[in-house]
């Protein structure tokens, strides 16, 4: 298993880079993970990540379709949020495994 050293906290990351243990995530973590990701987090991206967070640790599986229904964000802004891969992107950030729906 892998280590990053974020924010000076060091955490447990697969081998794409994804968090192994959520809970060694801190807000602050998500910063720096987010600029390496060419993103400068907002409250509205903080309010996606929570969001994220709560359905993974409720067990639900996360997908793009069911961020459309969640009341947080439209796909429309999601995509703009987090260009490119956004349910890859916001994940990483989020600090939890990438979805089985990604590949």
């Amino acid at each position: 298993m892998a280590t990053k050293n974020y924010a000076g906290v060091t955490v447990d990351v697969n081998e794409e880079g994804y968090f192994t243990d959520p809970g060694q995530w801190t807000k602050e973590v998500a910063a720096e993970i987010a600029k390496e990701e060419g993103i400068d987090l907002t409250d509205k991206h903080l309010e996606v990540l929570d969001y994220l967070r709560t359905k993974f640790i409720s067990g639900e599986a996360l997908s793009i379709r069911g961020i459309n229904k969640s009341g947080v964000v439209d796909v429309k802004t999601f995509y703009q949020l987090f260009p490119g891969a956004p349910l890859k992107k916001s994940t990483k950030i989020a600090g939890i495994p990438k979805p089985s729906s990604c590949v």
